[in-house]
This record gives C-alpha cells, structure tokens and sequence, in this order.
C-alpha cells in the first residue's frame, strides 16, 4: 500500500474497523506501520468519538450501532467526568434526585456518593452500582426489566412507579441531541420512558458530551417540551452547540475539561 498521510490513514483505518477488522496486529499490517501507531490512530479516533478502544482492537460507534455501556463509557472518558461534576454541583442538600439510566448519569452518581442525606431515584444499573456502598444517599431504583445493552431498567412498572415522585431534579442522558427533536434513544420505549421523566420534577438537566450534539444514531425521539437545561463539555466545534444556545426553553451550560 502506498504511503499516506497520517489523516488518510487513520480515515481508511475508520473505514476498515467499520467493516469488521478490529485487530491491531492485522490492521498494522494492512497499512504497513507498526501496531504502536496503529494504538495511536485508533486512540485519536477513539478520543473523537468514531470508534471504542477495546482490548486488542476497537469496535465502531457509527450510527445504528449500540454498544455496551462498558464500551460506551470509554468514548469521551474526561469530557463526561466533567459535564457530571458540574451537575452534581447543581444538587443541594438533602434533595431528591432522578437519575436516568447511562454512562454520564453514572458518573453523576459517582460523585455524589460521598454526599449525606441525599435520595437518588433511579432506573440505571451503573447509578445503583456507584451508590451501592454510600450508606447515607438512600437510593430507590424503579422496579421493571433489565435491558442490554445499555443496563437500564424499563417497563410499564417503571412509568406507573413515576407518577409517585416528585424529585427535585431530574438527569437524562442520550445516544444524541437535536435541537429540532431532542432526545434520540434506540428504542421507543426508551424515548417515552425519558419523556416521563422529563416531566416527573422540578428542574431537568440533560447531561451529554459534545460528540452527541446534532446526532441521531437511531430512529426514536423524546422531545423536550419544556424548560430543561444542556450541560455539555466545551469540546468540538462551537457551531454545534449555537442551535443550542438559541432555542427555546433551553438554557446551554457549557464545563471546561
């Protein structure tokens, strides 16, 4: 194969993960460079959202590919750890919060679980997990079906267990956000299931990176119908996040990584 540039390869790389081929030592040898460089292209393309670094390879985040939660939450790793921060700065003491199933809610989570007095509700395995040794944040996880596989709990259950909250804030995560449609999820049931929540309580965040924005890898929507507030890292371009800024009855925050 001739030489290329590094731009050129790492866009036939992309290209050959996408049709299948997720080994290093194969790929190296394809493109004729060795399988250090092979890490780095793929950890670049990683850090940009196109594919998932996984043990020996990586696996691609194209759209209508729905990975792992696992597998999602290495993409973006520092810009989610950031945008979840900001948010669990938002919350007071003593408060009850809803918590949507997903990477970045998890993380949210996380940083919540040294916090006393707090209530999390909460449909998201990767939520019930961080907060399963914080004896002082009482958790109450909405009872349904347990769903791969994206880990997160649904059914009629889940929706009827809703009407008998009323949290003080209410955290969704996404596979994508438009500024004409919202919140794209990969089932519909998953797209009501958000929509419920939406309108369970006081304030409603939607926590994403900014790979997320302007992008709908599936065909289901949950529209946001009333005042909510973005929280996205400050990562990509800026024109991605001004239909954002404004739209209305959104309020955009924008976090430093």
């Amino acid at each position: 194969m001739p030489r290329q540039t590094t731009t050129q390869r790492r866009s036939l790389l992309l290209a050959a993960v996408r049709g299948g081929d997720s080994s290093i030592p194969r790929l190296a040898d394809r493109f004729g460079v060795s399988p250090s460089t092979i890490r780095r292209d793929l950890a670049e393309l990683a850090r940009e959202g196109h594919v998932v670094r996984t043990y020996g390879g990586a696996l691609d985040t194209g759209p209508g590919v729905e990975r792992t939660l696992r597998e999602k939450d290495e993409i973006n790793a520092d810009e989610k750890n950031a945008v979840a921060r900001a948010a669990a700065e938002l919350v007071g003491d003593g408060e009850v919060v809803l918590l949507d199933a997903g990477t970045t809610t998890g993380r949210l989570a996380h940083h919540l679980a040294d916090r006393a007095g707090l209530t999390v509700v909460t449909n998201g395995l990767s939520v019930l997990l961080a907060l399963a040794d914080s004896p002082d944040v009482e958790v109450v996880v909405l009872g349904g079906r347990l769903r791969h596989p994206n880990e997160a709990i649904l059914g009629g259950t889940v929706q009827r267990q809703l009407r008998h909250i009323r949290p003080d804030r209410v955290f969704l995560g996404t596979d994508g956000l438009t500024a004409a449609r919202g919140l794209c999820c990969p089932t519909l049931e998953q797209a009501e299931l958000k929509h419920a929540m939406l309108h369970a309580g006081g304030e409603p965040y939607v926590l994403v990176d900014h790979s997320k924005l302007d992008s709908a890898p599936f065909a289901y929507f949950s529209p946001l119908d009333r005042p909510h507030t973005v929280i996205v890292d400050a990562g990509g371009p800026a024109s991605a996040r001004a239909p954002f800024r404004d739209l209305p009855g959104c309020t955009l925050r924008t976090v430093p990584v």
